[in-house]
């Protein structure tokens, strides 16, 4: 089978994760039977389109490890190809102008067509609206076009959303108007939120850009992508994207909607980041600080090793080293509130914490095992519980009440910061 598959966003707002799932899923197939991936630009919307949303799709495919193997070609520079069928057309007496536009004479007619996940559909033509192939400004219509350039292009397989059922009849009727062969038909299902309604900003991010900021791992996002009405089987749900390509099977994918699960993919994304060698994310966290402005570009890569093997287990997304590990970075920790009035304002911590700043300020050597048989010394001397001292330490040190394993977060942070920092706190 010579397959040749297609993905054709419009360059009119950023890429959508449900085109992104098509996008994959056209890309897998195409990988999976040895063929051939073409990206084609619909930009003949010159009003809508926009560089800025090119370079969104070009970055957020690369992000997607998609790559392909023909294109881009843009609709815009292919007017040329569209007239010259358009004068088929006409000259047949199949279209006719009317109002500055050319208009497809539609036949009273049943359209059969068969869909690869639905099989056979049929439609009657009486239910078609006015079939305008061409607009009075010159641009072709979506319909027209796209059947124009799949012919051209060699087009085997058209998989694209099911939200496109309703066009096919209208392009199976011009590819036999035009006398091209018809592609295979394929239309997956739509991805929906939590309330079954089309994807949309009302339960969260919908862009691949904004995934992709907030530090989601493009391998746990495309295992999270390809899971969106397809399974790998066996229960499975960490497969990874070279082994998926092997897996995929266009004909076992879902015909119901698929749910976008928030938790599902930031459960993925966290067991990735688990596998992440630690080199590798110690990298992507770095990134992330030198943007904030919290590292140099001559920062220590070994302490930043060591952090990202202590963060490793604590992180949902990439975005979380700043959300909830900043004071790791900042000369100052930023108090919550609610964590100084409940640990930090009681009786005795200010002296407490002053008593153990003098005992640390002793250490030869910062290390955790060694600052954790100080402070354990120093509770069981003064008859405190654990706690007594250990939730006002963390607070004090990090500004959270919950934070990393406390004395490898006070190692890392190094025997200045923290002693500045049990003194700052003691005074609050």
């Amino acid at each position: 089978m010579n397959v040749r598959v297609r993905f054709a966003p419009s360059p009119t707002g950023k890429l959508h994760v449900g085109s992104a799932r098509t996008a994959l899923f056209n890309w897998l197939f195409a990988k999976h039977h040895g063929g051939v991936f073409v990206l084609r630009i619909e930009d003949t919307d010159q009003k809508r389109s926009k560089s800025e949303f090119l370079d969104d799709i070009y970055a957020s495919l690369k992000f997607l490890g998609i790559h392909a193997d023909e294109g881009p070609y843009f609709q815009s520079q292919r007017l040329c190809l569209y007239q010259e069928q358009i004068q088929r057309l006409l000259q047949s007496g199949k279209a006719i102008q009317q109002d500055g536009a050319v208009v497809f004479q539609v036949q009273p007619q049943q359209v059969t067509f068969t869909d690869l996940l639905r099989g056979p559909i049929q439609v009657d033509t009486a239910l078609f609206e006015t079939l305008v192939l061409m607009k009075s400004d010159g641009s072709p219509t979506y319909n027209f076009a796209c059947v124009v350039d799949d012919a051209a292009m060699n087009i085997s397989h058209v998989i694209r959303g099911d939200d496109h059922i309703a066009n096919t009849p209208k392009q199976v009727i011009l590819y036999q108007a035009l006398g091209f062969s018809l592609p295979v038909f394929a239309h997956i299902p739509l991805i929906v939120g939590a309330d079954r309604a089309r994807l949309s900003k009302r339960f969260g991010a919908t862009s691949v850009d904004e995934y992709r900021q907030v530090g989601y791992l493009p391998e746990a996002f495309v295992n999270y992508l390809a899971l969106l009405g397809w399974a790998p089987g066996g229960n499975r749900e960490l497969v990874q994207p070279e082994e998926i390509v092997q897996l995929f099977d266009l004909a076992k994918v879902r015909k119901a909607a698929a749910q976008f699960d928030q938790r599902k993919l930031d459960w993925l994304n966290s067991q990735y980041l688990k596998q992440t060698p630690i080199a590798r994310l110690a990298d992507l966290l770095a990134e992330r600080a030198k943007a904030k402005g919290w590292l140099k570009e001559d920062y220590d890569r070994e302490w930043m090793q060591r952090l990202a093997a202590l963060l490793q287990d604590r992180l949902r997304v990439l975005e979380d080293v700043e959300e909830q590990h900043a004071f790791f970075f900042l000369d100052a920790p930023e108090y919550q509130k609610e964590a100084v009035d409940e640990f930090l304002h009681q009786d005795g911590v200010a002296q407490r914490l002053l008593s153990l700043r003098e005992r640390l300020a002793q250490l030869k050597t910062f290390e955790a095992s060694s600052i954790e048989e100080i402070t354990r010394a120093f509770i069981a001397e003064q008859k405190l519980t654990p706690k007594q001292l250990i939730h006002p330490v963390r607070v004090a040190i990090t500004g959270r009440a919950v934070s990393p394993p406390l004395f490898e977060t006070m190692s890392l942070l190094g025997q200045q910061k923290v002693l500045r920092r049990l003194e700052n706190a003691a005074t609050m």
